[in-house]
């Protein structure tokens, strides 16, 4: 399951499959779900009354997550809703149980004497990983945290409706608002690869889930980032004084970004569903990316006065038109992929693009034919 799925049953009530309803700005996997660890039968017999009380706050945890994830038929939504105090309430309990393990760790206190804790992932509930590690506690605790903020990224960028009442669309405020989150989501898994992944002994860290291994949480961190400057470049066009040298600049950043994404993605093996969905996510948004490159490196090359700079503008503009057709492609193959997905509104630099891109490819080749032909009649 991934960010905005929801669960139904067959015809025969068996076997349930995945329906996606919501649109996808912001692609978040599976979150990490914690089963309960029965500390119960570990704390007989110790002075363990504060703990047994800071270790209830994983107990409120798992209530919200299953409130907030797998919500009553009757009550069921999508992630691109507004939340509502559930959301809040998950993240604040998490930072909260956050900072009860840090004090632990710091103290030096052997969480892993006590209990064993398990987890599994929304995308294969099934499987649990039990480990008996305080730091495997921390590390699941920090993807859930950075999960969220992914979710309230992709919230946040869900089209709204006008005070006008006219169509709705995304506010600045909204896209600045996501580029805190998709940040923030960045130094949560940062801290996880920094500071977490390297206290795992090598035995330890072979028995860690997919979704926990350092490729996946560098791609993930890359893919925060990278979205971050996709949000940011749709800005710079929206202001008049953004030069094509800003514009050009944040497209090869993210370009940077989302090539590091998939090379990091292809160290792992993608089994399941959702994980492939992920893998054309990020190779949709890559292809996007370069296709801005290219545009605006073509339109600086444009500028100059040399021949040969004219023919490399062209040259440039080229692929940008090919390569934004393949963007549009790979968007639908996306969207048509298990578990199938509606296909978002044209947003941010694609806005501008979509429509620029094309029409100045075709200006540009005009140009260049109606100079060759005066060369060739002169």
């Amino acid at each position: 399951m991934g960010c905005t799925l929801s669960r139904t049953q067959d015809e025969n009530g068996t076997e349930p499959h995945q329906l996606q309803v919501a649109d996808i700005f912001v692609f978040v996997p599976g979150l990490r779900i914690p089963k309960r660890i029965g500390a119960a039968k570990f704390l007989e017999g110790r002075n363990s009354g504060t703990l047994s009380e800071r270790l209830k706050m994983r107990t409120r945890i798992l209530f919200l997550l299953i409130k907030f994830v797998f919500p009553k038929e009757k009550e069921r939504r999508n992630f691109t809703d507004h939340g509502g105090p559930s959301l809040t309430e998950l993240r604040l309990a998490l930072e909260e149980y956050l900072s009860i393990l840090q004090e632990f760790l710091r103290e030096g206190f052997h969480l892993s004497d006590i209990a064993e804790f398990s987890w599994s992932n929304q995308e294969d509930e099934i499987k649990e990983t039990t480990l008996r590690s305080a730091h495997y506690e921390l590390l699941s605790v920090l993807h859930l945290l950075g999960m969220l903020f992914l979710i309230e990224a992709n919230i946040a960028l869900t089209p709204k409706p006008s005070a006008d009442g006219s169509q709705s669309k995304i506010f600045e405020e909204s896209k600045k608002a996501a580029i805190e989150l998709l940040l923030k989501a960045a130094q949560v898994l940062e801290c996880c690869l920094s500071s977490v992944l390297p206290q795992f002994p090598a035995e330890l860290k072979a028995k860690l889930p997919v979704d926990l291994q350092e490729a996946v949480l560098r791609a993930l961190q890359l893919q925060a980032l990278g979205q971050g400057v996709e949000i940011q470049l749709g800005l710079a066009i929206d202001n008049v004084k953004a030069t094509l040298a800003v514009k050009r600049r944040l497209a090869c950043e993210g370009v940077k970004y989302w090539n590091q994404t998939q090379e990091s993605m292809s160290k792992v093996r993608l089994g399941s569903d959702w994980g492939k969905k992920h893998a054309l996510f990020v190779n949709w948004k890559c292809t996007e990316a370069k296709a801005a490159a290219y545009y605006y490196h073509g339109l600086i090359l444009d500028e100059g006065l040399e021949e040969n700079t004219r023919a490399e503008a062209v040259a440039c503009l080229r692929e940008a038109d090919v390569l934004l057709k393949e963007s549009q492609k790979n968007g639908l193959q996306f969207c048509a992929a298990p578990p199938m997905t509606r296909l978002p509104i044209v947003w941010g630099p694609m806005v501008h693009l979509s429509e620029k891109i094309p029409k100045d490819f075709s200006s540009k080749v005009r140009v260049n034919r109606d100079a060759y032909c005066r060369e060739r009649t002169i």
